[in-house]
């Protein structure tokens, strides 16, 4: 497989990332996708501007790319033994249009269904997460500083998307939530760095696609933490369906907190130690 430097991919993100965004002011023209979701002048600038780039500098790796149709996408998933890149060019579109800010850039590496490879930015604080495999998680080139986890899940802030829950499963986290607090920030390729950085120190997604927990899932495994879907699987890039996710910046809370998640829910798997 042909050499690719990190630091230059982190380098192609960053720049597409804020000479688009830095446009947006002037233009950002708006249209509901068919699954409601909101796309921007913004994200497909972005999706086509990183792919040039990558183009000219790796013409053999695809590239699978959020904004791209069903049917495109499908077919780059026929071929799992070659490299694909995995773009998500504007998580958190939503918050974005909103002025709210907290949305982020995610580039990853596929090879055989797995992550070799993941960069994420957050162009409003200025970070670039970038791990490879085997190798740690860097921020902005330095190796990342977590904050101290603590033992008790009673002590933990969890961040929980509710829309995909099951109804007995949401009912259980409002009533008797076994954590402290609880935040959902809206951007799913964020919260995995947040996660891996120790900002907050559980995670409870209801479904998710392959570009919004690819580099992520890559970074917080990097980072010490563990990810599974409800089926106690390895998150992986196999399918474009969506895919239910917990997971914990350490594998002790990982532990504590999936047991909990899969005892409140009889519809679930129940998590195998």
């Amino acid at each position: 497989m042909v050499q690719i430097n990190l630091d230059e991919v982190c380098r192609i993100v960053k720049d597409v990332s804020d000479d688009h965004l830095a446009l947006s002011n002037l233009s950002r023209s708006q249209h509901t996708k068919v699954d409601g979701s909101i796309v921007t002048s913004v994200d497909l600038g972005i999706q086509a501007s990183i792919s040039e780039r990558l183009q000219n500098s790796w013409p053999n790796i695809r590239l699978l790319g959020e904004e791209m149709t069903h049917v495109q996408q499908s077919a780059l998933l026929l071929n799992l033994d070659e490299p694909c890149w995995v773009l998500d060019p504007l998580d958190g579109t939503t918050n974005f249009v909103a002025g709210f800010p907290f949305y982020g850039v995610s580039l990853a590496l596929v090879l055989d269904g797995f992550v070799t490879m993941g960069i994420i930015y957050d162009p409003v604080r200025n970070e670039i997460f970038a791990a490879k495999r085997n190798s740690g998680v860097f921020v902005n080139g330095k190796p990342l500083t977590q904050n101290p986890s603590p033992n008790r899940l009673s002590a933990c802030v969890a961040n929980v998307d509710y829309k995909r829950l099951t109804e007995s499963l949401s009912n259980r986290l409002i009533r008797n939530p076994p954590y402290r607090s609880q935040r959902n920030l809206g951007s799913c390729v964020l919260e995995w760095c947040w996660l891996a950085a120790g900002r907050f120190q559980l995670y409870l997604h209801g479904g998710e696609k392959l570009w919004d927990y690819a580099a992520g899932s890559l970074i917080l495994e990097e980072a010490g933490g563990v990810s599974r879907t409800f089926d106690d699987e390895v998150v992986n890039c196999l399918t474009l369906r969506k895919k239910p996710v917990v997971a914990a910046c350490t594998p002790e809370l990982f532990e504590k907190w999936s047991e909990w998640v899969f005892s409140q829910n009889s519809s679930l798997s129940t998590y195998k130690k």
